[in-house]
């Protein structure tokens, strides 16, 4: 019987097993009581059974250790009972019913035959590996076998074999899915399933096979099954969908699971899952039955069940699928979000693809026809009033993609006729919703030209029907209808005011038949002025309808009450243009703005017609007050006119001809013309303003700057500069719109994006117009003052070239400064090469000024890495200047030898500090750095005789020689002074910073050229300098320092300023890097041959290695805590020290040697230091570091103990060190040591012939070990220590699938106590951690049925493992080697998982074990329920703590969503003593973890969020842990109330209720009755 019970279908369990040998126990003993009433009967089934066993009991014996037979069960009662045939007929039934629903047939067929009946197992049939499957287990053999059986036990072969296939059926279902809510096979369930219906077809052919059992039988297994295993039954013929659909007693039911699994189906689809070809078969293949099914007129199906629920279940299925589709995009579905997928899927099969094979397009045509009225009229939640508000935004571009595909869809099938035409009947008959019925009308004209047509054929018919009756809801849709046909434009529908002429506008109006229909037209347009938009009500009052004299007065009500509606959101009647766009986001347009569009159209329109546009007329006598004020003043603005008239001219000429345009406005248009043809073109260098704006600002202010110009060489207008500088800044002021002084303008701090600069909109500049304007007037600026600077330098030095400088520069420093800062940006960081070098010149001079001016302007605000309080201005000049290629190096040369040589020169006769104000200290440490990268000659020291002069001239002439004016520059006496002060010298960490920015693909350098300057920089320049002058005093270890803070610097400042993609692949993000990796390379080999020959010889070093306490220092520095920010920086922060570990000598981690005085190096304990304290928790994954760093260390460890006098005992002695202080790494050689024990090994023989070190053989013999378990063959016992075979074995697991596992787990029963312990604490870490890790390579599903199994064992040998949840570092034998195996996220959530045990079976089980007297006791139901009841007793927690934290934490309930209960005997919690306390300590923990707000451990990664919507509310959880507990304490002996007053003095004020049950159960006497069954009911 051993081998028919299983997951993997080795026989048919149906149902499981062990509870179907309960059953038949019982049911034996039932049936024997009943047949010994009758003695015929009762010896009939003591002959037939005579030679069968009992089933044995779940743990597979009997009470006296011998099976009792059929016949013997059944002895002694039989005489004792007279013959009834009316009792033995029912027995019979009885026995019949039982078979059907409760028998597991594999088992029956065994005892009832004997041994030769073991060849009959549906499991073989199935089995497609099987090499039996048709030699031996034929199906004519297996269906011989079961006429044979069914004869004897009086059950019709047809339902005998329909349940046992069901049974298959089930059983290939409930195997493994890879999904939480499976629909589709996996290719091992599909072979299976193959051969079991190739079996069945046999039966059916044989007569052998009952469908109606078949399906009954299904559908008891409803909850297993799954949709693919329904379509292939359909498919191949054992049972038609209809059929089996048909025979569920409960429709509602089963149109609930087939929704659910649709729903599931299509996801899996748009996830474009591996079987994507079999989903959508199956998806077509419903969606066509359905069809067919549930819309033809008349149903021909007869069959032995009523035919209309077939039908029914059809339209209900389509019907909730499209009601879940609407709902979802009413409630704003997320793109690409999984409901998302679904309803996209779900409109897909409205496509001909999914429906092309229905031949009838009857069908078709009432499902298409019955999903419109669907979509039309589910969830009328809007009313006619908020339809015309909002019908603006229901247009067809503004309608959801989703739903208007969907539209589509439907219209290839349905004419226009019959859209509009049922369109007509949903309004007439039923409640709609308007948002989608609107939008409906939209994509109907814009989908269909003849749509027009039709609509408007409809809607004359609505009003006539409307006036003729005044019906009021006829009105209304006519209206709706017509506005929303007419936002899609001209081209769909004409516009609302064409129709609104055309319908009211003349005596054939619908209004004009009488008084009547006059009074409920302007009633209906009075109800609507509270709703509607001011377009609409301008149309109103432009285009009013065409009352009778004598009945005026309902036109001027109207129009006044539709004024004062406009007045009241202050729109004016005027502002309405000449061509309106309703379909425009805004209601209003600005008048001047309206104006310019209406002459663009009306132009247009003259072009095309050669006559003034009928719209331009009408305004010229309606609407004269905007046709005078704006229109005209549009149209006549003056420009410089064509020599050959243009339309422009022509339509002007043709309205004064008209007697349209007033004379004197048309003499001051000619005039202004005649002025801007007789100015001159500016065409000064880099300006060029067009002599049509010379009246304007714009112009205005060119006009002032070129006065300026002609002033600088002129030396008689000197003293005029002042004045002109005055009048430049009032043009300006005039050119953005300021009325009010600059002066009292205070701009705080300036928003800049270095990356991306733009203008930011501000309260003044609240138009693209004004913004545009802006950095026009700054383009101006910029221009002009390098034109003044070259002019000005052309006659005089810039020390006698007075002030003009600084008072140009203060024009640009009050609101226009941020356009600006933004241009120059946008010239100095991404087009500075390209500039020529007037502007470098004149742009490096600006700079110098801003500078100057330090104190009077704002701080710029740059964002990271740059300080929260901003940059000054002059720093903000360095931070455009980038050296990363060969372009960028020589212009930032260009620009910090202009800047300099300008400021030494304008301020040559004022104090060093004014120089340093005046520039920025980075900008003198970049020229310095460039000109010794570049120029070999600056390498050298300089003497006094090499101090030169310096000249400007040579600066500003166009062939400027930047090479000797740098070199120039750099002698300079000044300069040479200026290097003096310590804060613009260039220190070593300067240059490091400098120096990783270069890019050495682009670099101005050659490989060989950098190399040369990385070894001069280094070891001649900063190495040898004083300390005080930015060197290294010759250290070589503090200029390795140095260099290591620098790269980790550099590292953090890249990824967050420059946002380079791919950082993670190099250091910093560039490949650069590596020239100086190389470097740190270098000096750290030298270091490692200093301190060998400072060691005397058989001695280790004593102090650790520098790199440690660089790592050190920096992790102190950062801040702690367990937040996302925090952790994301010490992670980040780690990773970039192992890539600098790596890249160094291995003995970096382990020392060059071993010797026997001192095992343990400093750099040893340095290592496993910063393993436990920090790559424990953020460079671990699953309980073991990665491969690279494990490795690195391996070969470090090997190398020094190879140099020592006996290596193998050192290898042995680091290693039981390692056990002790540093376990991950031991681990870690165990997760990588298939690629790890090659190395080693061949390292080892190498140098040693002996064999490997016993510890090394440890972890081979572990992983040995842990190969052996998982394989076939019986399993040899493991190896100690018992840790590391239990995390030996917990890796292997891990790599094999999830069947091969829960096989091979069954050996652990063998295994000791303690491994079983540590595997289950391994287990349980990888469980959190294939959740809590959204790159995990452990399978969640898998990881919980590792857990559930050695779960199981550990309480079938009754192990105690509730040590696990009370670990401490005090603990030398399991707390403090568990503690650093695994990473403090996961030991954090420990409370998470104990209490997950618990839920959802736990809790009933144990409510039902241990009832609370205060509490309801009908069910684990209605305990619920009276949890739920008791929450406002809790109040004494702060729970308004908690709910910030539910969303962050719902990974914890999804970790455990399945229970580990169903493993764990219920009496444990009360027979061990130590229970109570861990479950009080777990309760106390996980409320405090709540209320503590870490919420970063238990934070789920991006890609598991949507797996968490729908899990239980965080409270929930501590709310069924406290009733858990409440419900515990009153049923556990006093004993295990020991310790426990300790534990509630810390933290017992979390929640005093629980506090006060446990010290009111702990003072009161003990229960004896306390072990006894408890009394439920």
């Amino acid at each position: 019987m051993a081998t028919t019970q299983g997951l993997d279908l080795r026989g048919v369990a149906w149902p499981p097993p062990a509870n179907g040998r309960a059953r038949l126990a019982a049911a034996n003993r039932n049936a024997a009581r009943a047949r010994a009433q009758g003695a015929a009967a009762g010896a009939v089934g003591a002959k037939a059974m005579s030679d069968s066993r009992v089933p044995n009991s779940a743990s597979g014996q009997g009470p006296g250790g011998r099976r009792r037979s059929w016949a013997e069960l059944l002895a002694g009662r039989v005489k004792r009972q007279k013959y009834n045939p009316e009792r033995a007929q029912k027995s019979k039934e009885s026995a019949v019913r039982l078979l059907r629903s409760h028998q597991d047939l594999n088992a029956l067929l065994l005892e009832v035959e004997g041994p030769l009946c073991k060849k009959l197992s549906l499991s073989k049939v199935i089995d497609c590996d099987s090499s039996e499957a048709c030699a031996n287990h034929s199906s004519s053999f297996i269906g011989s076998a079961l006429q044979d059986q069914a004869s004897r036990l009086g059950v019709p072969v047809g339902i005998l074999s329909a349940g046992m296939v069901a049974s298959s059926v089930g059983q290939i279902c409930t195997a493994p899915a890879e999904t939480s809510h499976p629909v589709l096979l996996t290719v091992e369930q599909r072979k299976k399933l193959s051969s079991l219906l190739e079996f069945a077809q046999y039966l059916l052919a044989h007569s052998m096979f009952s469908r109606l059992s078949f399906c009954q039988e299904l559908w008891k297994i409803q909850s297993s099954l799954l949709l693919e295993a329904v379509w292939h039954l359909h498919v191949q013929g054992i049972v038609s969908l209809q059929e089996l659909l048909e025979s569920h007693p409960d429709m509602h039911a089963v149109g609930s699971w087939l929704f659910r699994n649709l729903c599931c189906l299509c996801e899996q689809i748009e996830a474009s899952c591996q079987h994507a070809d079999v989903a959508r078969a199956m998806l077509s293949d419903f969606v066509q039955m359905f069809v067919l099914r549930g819309f033809q007129k008349n149903s021909d199906l007869r069959r032995t069940v009523e035919p209309e629920k077939m039908p029914q279940v059809a339209v209900d299925v389509l019907q909730r699928m499209l009601i879940f589709a609407l709902d979802a995009l009413a409630a704003g579905v997320q793109e690409e979000s999984s409901t998302h997928k679904t309803v996209r899927c779900w409109f897909g099969v409205f496509s001909g693809h999914t429906l092309g094979s229905v031949i009838s397009t009857d069908p078709l045509k009432r499902f298409f026809s019955h999903t419109l009225t669907q979509i039309l009229t589910h969830s009328p939640v809007l009313k006619a009033s908020d339809a015309v508000q909002m019908q603006r935004e229901w247009s067809f571009a503004r309608t959801h993609p989703l739903l208007t595909a969907l539209y589509r869809r439907l219209f290839v099938m349905l004419s226009p006729e019959e859209l509009v035409g049922h369109l007509q009947e949903v309004l007439e008959t039923q409640e709609v919703h308007w948002q989608r019925v609107l939008s409906f009308v939209s994509a109907l004209v814009v989908c269909f030209s003849e749509a027009q047509q039709l609509l408007e054929g409809w809607v004359a018919h609505l009003m006539a029907q409307a006036f003729e009756s005044c019906q009021l809801d006829s009105m209304v849709t006519a209206f709706l209808v017509v506005r929303q046909a007419a936002l899609e434009g001209p081209s769909a529908f004409l516009s609302y005011a064409d129709w609104f002429k055309a319908s009211f506008g003349s005596t054939r109006g619908y209004h004009g038949c009488s008084k009547k229909a006059l009074v409920f037209l302007f009633t209906f347009l009075s109800d609507l002025v509270p709703f509607e938009s001011p377009r609409y009500l301008q149309v109103h009052i432009l285009h009013p309808p065409l009352v009778p004299s004598k009945y005026r007065s309902l036109l001027t009500d109207y129009i006044s009450l539709a004024k004062t509606r406009l007045a009241d959101l202050k729109v004016s009647i005027e502002n309405m243009g000449l061509y309106e766009d309703l379909s425009s986001a805004g209601d209003m347009t600005e008048p001047h703005s309206q104006a310019l569009q209406d002459v663009e159209k009306a132009v247009m329109v003259f072009e095309h017609t050669g006559k003034i546009p009928i719209t331009v007329m009408e305004a010229s006598i309606f609407r004269r007050p905007y046709y005078v004020s704006h229109f005209l003043p549009a149209l006549l603005t003056p420009r410089v006119l064509p020599k050959i008239p243009d339309s422009r001219v022509a339509f002007i000429e043709s309205l004064k001809r008209a007697d349209k345009i007033p004379p004197s406005l048309y003499s001051t248009y000619c005039q202004a013309c005649s002025a801007a043809e007789e100015k001159p073109e500016d065409a000064t260098l880099g300006v060029r303003a067009e002599s049509s704006s010379a009246e304007e600002p714009l112009g205005q202010l060119t006009a002032a700057l070129g006065e300026l110009r002609a002033s600088m060489t002129d030396p008689s207008q000197r003293d005029v500069i002042s004045a002109q500088v005055a009048v430049i800044s009032e043009r300006l002021r005039a050119v953005l719109g300021h009325n009010e002084d600059d002066s009292s303008i205070e701009i705080s701090k300036i928003q800049l994006s270095i990356n991306t600069p733009r203008l930011e909109p501000r309260e003044h500049m609240d138009t693209a117009l004004m913004r545009t304007m802006s950095l026009q007037a700054v383009d101006l600026l910029l221009t002009s003052f390098c034109q003044n600077l070259m002019a000005a330098s052309s006659v005089a030095p810039p020390e006698r070239q007075g002030p003009w400088a600084t008072l140009f520069m203060r024009t640009m420093c009050g609101r226009v400064l941020p356009a600006v800062l933004t241009r120059l940006c946008q010239l100095l960081r991404h087009q500075g090469p390209s500039l020529s070098a007037p502007h470098v010149l004149g742009l490096a001079a600006l700079a110098v000024h801003l500078g100057e001016s330090r104190s009077a302007l704002p701080k710029v605000d740059v964002g990271p890495p740059a300080p929260d309080a901003g940059l000054p201005v002059p720093a903000l000049f360095d931070s455009l200047l980038t050296c990363r290629t060969r372009d960028s190096l020589l212009f930032c040369l260009k620009f910090c030898t202009a800047a300099i040589s300008y400021s030494l020169c304008k301020f040559s006769s004022q104090s060093r500090d004014t120089l340093c104000s005046c520039l920025s200290p980075g900008l003198i440490k970049k020229f310095q750095f460039l000109v010794f990268r570049l120029f070999s000659e600056a390498r050298q020291p300089l003497s006094q005789e090499d101090a030169a002069s310096l000249s400007w001239r040579p600066l500003y002439l166009p062939s400027a020689d930047w090479q000797r004016a740098a070199l120039s520059l750099w002698t300079h006496r000044t300069f040479r002074e200026l290097l003096k002060e310590e804060d613009v010298h260039l220190t070593y960490q300067d240059w490091l910073h400098l120096e990783l920015e270069i890019q050495p693909e682009a670099d101005a350098l050659s490989d060989t050229e950098r190399q040369d300057f990385h070894q001069w920089a280094i070891h001649e320049h900063f190495l040898p300098e004083s300390s005080a002058s930015g060197g290294c005093d010759g250290d070589l270890e503090a200029a390795c320092t140095i260099l290591v803070n620098a790269l980790m610097d550099f590292h953090q400042s890249s990824r967050s300023y420059d946002r380079s993609e791919n950082s993670d692949l190099v250091f910093g993000g560039r490949t650069g890097n590596d020239d100086i990796i190389s470097r740190l390379q270098e000096m750290v080999a030298d270091l490692e041959l200093q301190q060998d020959l400072s060691v005397p010889l058989g001695h280790t070093p004593s102090q650790g290695h520098f790199l440690f306490g660089i790592f050190r220092r920096r992790l102190q520095a950062l801040t702690s805590g367990w937040s996302v920010a925090a952790s994301l920086q010490r992670q980040r922060e780690l990773l970039m020290y192992k890539r600098i570990l790596l890249r160094l000598p291995s003995s970096v981690l382990c020392g060059s040697s071993f010797q026997a005085e001192q095992p343990i190096t400093a750099r040893c304990e340095q290592f496993f230091h910063l393993v436990n304290s920090e790559m424990r928790n953020f460079c671990s994954l699953g309980g073991a570091l990665t491969q690279d760093i494990t490795a690195h260390f391996f070969r470090g460890l090997l190398n020094a103990c190879l140099r020592s006098r006996d290596p193998s005992l050192m290898v042995d002695f680091i290693l039981a060190k390692c056990q002790m202080k540093c376990p991950l790494i031991l681990t870690s050689a165990l997760l990588w040591w298939p690629s790890l024990e090659p190395v080693l090994l061949c390292r080892w023989r190498r140098h040693c012939q002996s064999p490997l070190p016993r510890e090394l053989q440890k972890l081979q013999g572990g992983r040995q070990f842990a190969s052996d378990f998982l394989s076939p063959e019986a399993a040899s016992p493991a190896p100690n220590p018992d840790w590391l075979s239990a995390a030996a074995l917990h890796f292997a697991i891990q790599q094999v699938r999830d069947e091969n596992v829960r096989k091979q787990l069954k050996k652990l029963d063998c295994q000791r106590e303690e491994l079983l312990v540590f595997l289950f604490f391994f287990s349980l870490m990888g469980l959190l951690s294939s959740h809590l890790t959204s790159n995990s390579a452990t399978d969640p599903l898998k990881a919980f049925h590792v857990c559930a199994a050695i779960l199981e064992c550990l309480e079938k040998r009754k192990i105690s493992w509730l040590a696990l949840f009370q670990l401490t570092e005090s603990d030398l034998m399991l707390g403090r080697l568990l503690l650093r195996v695994a990473a403090d996220q996961h030991t954090r959530l420990l409370p998470f998982a104990f209490y997950r045990y618990l839920h959802p079976q736990g809790l009933s089980g144990l409510g039902q074990c241990f009832p609370d007297p205060h509490l309801s006791t009908s069910g684990s139901r209605q305990m619920g329920r009276v949890a739920c009841a008791s929450a406002p007793q809790m109040s004494s927690i702060p729970w308004h703590h908690l709910l910030p934290f539910q969303q962050s934490v719902a990974i914890c309930h999804y970790v455990f969503t399945s229970s580990l209960l169903s493993y764990f005997h219920e009496d444990g919690a009360i027979r061990e003593e130590a229970f109570l306390h861990v479950a009080v300590d777990m309760y106390l923990k996980l409320v405090q973890l709540f209320m503590a707000g870490d919420t970063s451990t238990v934070s789920p990664p991006a890609g598991r969020r949507l797996e968490l919507q729908g899990q239980d509310n965080p409270v929930e959880l501590i709310t069924k842990a406290r009733l858990f507990l409440l419900q515990l304490i009153p049923r556990c002996p006093k004993k295990s109330f020991s310790h426990m007053a300790e534990l509630l003095a810390d933290h017992g004020d979390c929640d005093p209720e629980v506090s006060a049950a446990l010290q009111s159960r702990q003072q009161a006497a003990p229960d004896a009755d306390l072990y006894q069954e408890p009394h439920l009911f």
